[in-house]
């Protein structure tokens, strides 16, 4: 990169510190939650519109009466060029009136109010960013091409489609879900992702006049727990836990149905394959009762692979252009960089720095959130990210 880029690039991101703090109200304002995608259009509207200020071509995607989807670029592109794949999601995990109890605040260095950390803040770093190559005159060598979600809190049910698609297609991905921690750690790896529901059929019976009459469901249910509870290899980043359970309709009956929801975490795809094998084999031991076991592995592992440790290396350098240090981590939680690592160099938690996502205290701290708006402009000029032989050849 050129000698003193990172310096102007910096004081260019700092000197925009009013806007990320009226952006990041306009949208934090602009209430989101995933289940309700009806109220989504003022917050998807904030957004395109900073989008559509800077010249940018904007779209929607999605089901038309569910979660609708944004993709972008820039009005000016070299058709079959190479591309780079910016990656975020505007919807929230809390429900329309939080912010009239927790409205938006600027105190000193900290921005709070719900979603500004997980990820409000991340979209606004993108249009720092955007604005500061256009200040500066410069057009990134491989096109980067926005997709911002309205379904990742729940599992991205209907975009991660989407996502697969133009992953394949991209050089790179770059994630803007929040950092980890104080030091805000980019996040390399992630573990894989599992809902299983499993419904257990009995036969019901009068548990005082005929308690051999019937196949308790429950009963067979307490096996299944066991046997779910001893998938679990913590050591090993296996997690299996069954969250919440449902059964049986009078104390005098013998339950004829029952079911469990799991989540579980996995640290590879081959082990998430295995756990997802091991579940779906489940076999009753309560004589008359059937089992019906639904769900999958829905997010594989974000693993460390040859072209993600090239691209953190691209941003360990763009980061000393801007005199920052930058540390890495592994995650138990997973994002839509667990699917795009399954097709292209992935780097996710390039969002803001700060705590508390899904938490009532959430917020993100301004001067680091800014670097890392720096940091993501960088990123966005660095040259394409080189995949290893070893890995072509694989």
């Amino acid at each position: 990169m050129n000698d003193g880029l990172g310096k102007r690039v910096l004081d260019l991101i700092r000197d925009q510190q009013d806007l990320l703090v009226s952006l990041l109200r306009d949208l934090v304002s602009a209430e989101s939650p995933s289940a309700e995608p009806a109220v989504h259009g003022r917050a998807r509207h904030v957004f395109m519109s900073a989008l559509i200020e800077l010249g940018w071509h904007v779209a929607e995607a999605g089901p038309v009466a569910g979660p609708r989807h944004v993709y972008a670029r820039p009005s000016r592109r070299t058709k079959g060029g190479m591309m780079q794949l910016v990656v975020g999601h505007y919807d929230t995990v809390w429900p329309v009136g939080t912010v009239a109890d927790r409205p938006f605040t600027v105190d000193g260095n900290v921005i709070r109010g719900p979603g500004v950390f997980d990820m409000k803040g991340g979209l606004v770093q993108l249009i720092l960013a955007i604005k500061t190559l256009q200040e500066l005159g410069l057009e990134p060598d491989i096109t980067p091409v926005v997709f911002v979600n309205a379904d990742e809190e729940i599992g991205s049910r209907t975009s991660t489609r989407y996502i697969r698609m133009l992953a394949r297609s991209a050089n790179r991905a770059l994630v803007l879900e929040p950092a980890l921690g104080d030091e805000g750690h980019l996040k390399t790896e992630r573990k894989g992702i599992g809902r299983f529901t499993v419904t257990v059929h009995g036969k019901a019976a009068h548990a005082g006049l005929d308690p051999t009459g019937g196949a308790s469901a429950i009963l067979e249910l307490s096996h299944v727990i066991q046997k779910l509870f001893a998938m679990n290899d913590p050591d090993s980043g296996i997690t299996i836990n069954v969250g919440t359970i449902d059964g049986g309709v009078q104390p005098n009956v013998i339950a004829p149905h029952s079911t469990a929801v799991v989540d579980v975490r996995v640290p590879t795809v081959v082990e998430g394959d295995r756990i997802e094998q091991q579940i779906h084999g489940m076999q009753p031991e309560t004589p008359g009762v059937r089992l019906r076991i639904e769900g999958a592995i829905g997010r594989p592992s974000m693993e460390p692979t040859a072209r993600n440790e090239a691209l953190w290396q691209q941003a360990v350098a763009a980061a000393g252009e801007l005199g920052l240090e930058i540390g890495r981590a592994k995650v138990g939680g997973g994002s839509d960089g667990n699917t795009t690592s399954q097709h292209t160099a992935t780097l996710d938690g390039l969002g803001p720095v700060g705590h508390g996502a899904h938490a009532p205290h959430e917020f993100l701290y301004i001067d680091k959130t800014l670097e890392r708006a720096a940091l993501l402009t960088l990123l966005l000029l660095a040259p394409p990210t080189e995949v290893m032989a070893l890995e072509e050849a694989g």
